[in-house]
């Protein structure tokens, strides 16, 4: 799934989250993807300001639905998940074994495979701390950092019906 699928599956109150979380913490990012995204739509981002909040964040949610945003929407997740969700990507690796800088950025390689009980185990941790959708989005994220991502997180993002984006 890439970045412009999970915008149109996830359920939009987290986006909302994702949102709210980059104006209150850095009001640079928010407003460079505002930016961003509107001029890869031909538009002038003081038209997208002008909008009420509600409206702007309907826009942008809009707008990273589509392919062609597909790039501006997976930094968006990663940055937000680097900055705003290090516990959860910490204790996912530390869950996994992957050697990580304290914060959940993985230092060295990426595994080429994942242990499967290992992953079912630390999912089932995390989801009773997390909101399962939040972690859905990183797992989904996660899973983008590989081309095709890692068969044993893709069958358990199908196939657990607690990791559903809406």
């Amino acid at each position: 799934m890439k970045a412009h699928e999970l915008y149109s599956a996830v359920d939009p109150a987290i986006v909302t989250e994702i949102l709210d979380w980059f104006r209150a913490n850095d009001r640079n990012v928010y407003k460079s993807a505002v930016a961003t995204l509107a001029a890869n739509r031909k538009l002038r981002p003081v038209f997208i300001q002008k909008k009420t909040l509600p409206e702007q964040y309907a826009w942008i949610l809009k707008t990273l639905k589509l392919n062609a945003c597909d790039t501006i929407g997976e930094h968006l997740l990663q940055a937000y998940l680097m900055s705003a969700q290090q516990s959860l990507l910490a204790m996912f690796c530390d869950g996994l074994g992957i050697p990580h800088d304290g914060k959940g950025s993985v230092v060295g390689d990426l595994p080429k495979k994942l242990d499967e009980e290992r992953l079912t185990n630390t999912i089932n941790k995390l989801v009773d701390i997390f909101d399962p959708k939040m972690l859905t989005v990183y797992l989904r994220c996660f899973n983008l950092q590989v081309p095709g991502g890692w068969p044993e997180l893709t069958a358990k993002l199908e196939s657990d019906e607690r990791l559903k984006l809406a």
